[in-house]
């Protein structure tokens, strides 16, 4: 039997120029699930292949072919070629479809429409069974594996597409459950391995000659005596990685002895969701978290050499752009090693969207504008700005932290080479920024067109008070930046042809003055 494993990309993530600065921003890494299936399907006797099309191509002609079973891996964004992939397979091959994934898992009926079988929630104690036709269900409901240690690692050997990180989760959840998360519902309860089986993978990838890892864990540090043990190891048995990136939350400020293991096991990346500086926000998103925990998580990290991305959310109902650019500047304020704006996004089976969803502000209009769900792009009305507003604050963001200044000040904390990674960050940023307002501008079809003509359902509210002034500020400024970068670009290309043009004609006349 020939076994299948993609995890598909939206056509803006198969692009090379977003590839190009995916690779910018950090290490090739892949999904750490579907590598888990794909070792047990290979153990089990199948040949198995693996594709991350976030970086990479196959042979689509061959897969189709060949392809006897494929298996889709399934997040909001991706969904859309999922569903695209899974109806090639049936119309030009002979391919068993089975589904799974985070989307999958809250919406089981629409993935079935496109699959021959559906896997819900955690599928490794299951995935076997499907896979040999002992199970038979349409739509499986697996359930979560006790005891995550009996779990096998991902199996690097069948993944076609190039990485250079390894993932590994050491536990499954998160204690807390902010209300826009979907791995919390997903991955619950919350368990953990245990620390020999952890450092026993680490020790794996350490000898297969790996030289950056991630902890994906929703929560590397939530059980800190935990966290420090697993670092203590990490430096007794020398399995530092020259750099590893995890998820924390502020409260690991609050434990020196743990940032200083964490430092010494060049755990040297963290990401830590500060989401805003308005008090209301982060009560509104169940956060769990105070301004005054922020402030000294970015204080800690700067102290102990752990590069910090910060991530913060634009969009909530209770934000502003004055809030959003306040929570910017706190992040450049303490030294933030990149940025990472997250558009609040009410992903299916979240409270978010289900609240959204009753209050009918959700922009869904039908299963292929699942594609932007990725946290980059507005998917529902806001109340403080219209979609639009929303979709270039953003970039007014992401061009804001990512600045000149920023570039200099960079370069001498960190190094020169971190200084160039910041110049093209701010420069993928700026051209991100130029080419959505292009779309929203003339794209017509495109999500961003949509975005910029769809009517604001809170216009009313803000027509004479000073959120809606300051809205229309900002777009008669953006528009007219855009409208002078596109002259610019317009310029650059056409230049060469005017010269082109004026030296051919220099050449005629320099000819027919020759030939009298």
């Amino acid at each position: 039997m020939f076994v299948t494993f993609i995890t598909p990309a939206s056509w803006l993530r198969r692009l090379k120029p977003y590839q190009w600065g995916a690779r910018v921003y950090g290490t090739p890494d892949s999904i750490t699930g579907p590598l888990i299936l794909a070792g047990i399907a290979r153990r089990a006797g199948y040949h198995v292949e693996a594709y991350e099309e976030l970086n990479g191509t196959f042979d689509m002609d061959r897969l189709v072919e060949k392809t006897d079973v494929l298996c889709l891996y399934t997040m909001t964004s991706n969904a859309p070629r999922a569903y695209e992939l899974a109806d090639l397979f049936h119309k030009r091959g002979h391919a068993r479809v089975i589904i799974g994934g985070i989307h999958a898992t809250a919406l089981p009926e629409e993935a079935a429409a496109h699959a021959d079988q559906v896997l819900v929630g955690e599928a490794e104690g299951t995935f076997l069974d499907v896979l040999e036709g002992r199970v038979a269900d349409k739509i499986v409901h697996c359930k979560p594996v006790c005891d995550l240690d009996s779990i096998p690692w991902p199996d690097y050997s069948v993944l076609k597409t190039p990485v250079k990180a390894a993932d590994i989760m050491t536990s499954r959840g998160c204690p807390y459950r902010c209300s826009f998360c979907t791995t919390s519902r997903m991955f619950a309860p919350y368990r953990q391995r245990s620390v020999d089986s952890v450092i026993a993978e680490i020790k794996h990838y350490h000898d297969m000659g790996f030289e950056y890892m991630n902890f994906e864990d929703d929560n590397f540090t939530a059980d800190k005596e935990r966290a420090k043990e697993i670092c203590r190891r990490i430096i007794a048995e020398n399995l530092q990685f020259k750099e590893t990136f995890f998820f924390g939350r502020t409260d690991m400020a609050n434990d020196p002895e743990m940032l200083g293991l964490l430092a010494k096991a060049h755990l040297n990346w963290v990401l830590i969701g500060i989401e805003s500086l308005n008090q209301k926000t982060l009560d509104a998103v169940n956060k769990h978290q105070s301004i005054d925990d922020i402030r000294r998580a970015g204080e800690a990290c700067r102290e102990h050499g752990i590069q910090l991305i910060a991530s913060i959310v634009v969009g909530a109902d209770t934000d502003t752009h004055e809030d959003i650019m306040r929570t910017v500047q706190f992040a450049k304020d303490i030294d933030a090693s990149k940025l990472q704006p997250a558009v609040l996004t009410p992903f299916p089976g979240t409270p978010v969207f289900e609240g959204y969803q009753k209050e009918d502000r959700m922009l869904v209009r039908d299963e292929r504008d699942w594609e932007p769900f990725d946290m980059m792009n507005a998917t529902y009305q806001p109340k403080n700005m219209s979609p639009w507003d929303l979709e270039m604050e953003f970039f007014h963001a992401a061009c804001s932290f990512y600045d000149r200044r920023g570039v200099i000040r960079m370069g001498k904390v960190f190094g020169p080479a971190y200084g160039l990674t910041r110049y093209a960050l701010a420069l993928i940023a700026r051209l991100g920024k130029w080419g959505t307002w292009m779309a929203g501008a003339i794209g017509k079809g495109s999500w961003y067109y949509y975005l910029r003509h769809i009517p604001w359902r809170y216009a009313s509210e803000h027509e004479n008070d000073e959120v809606g002034r300051e809205l229309r500020r900002l777009r008669r400024k953006d528009d007219a930046q855009e409208i002078a970068t596109t002259a610019a670009i317009l310029a650059v290309l056409v230049s060469p042809l005017v010269r082109h043009a004026r030296h051919a004609r220099g050449r005629s006349i320099e000819h027919g003055l020759s030939m009298r």
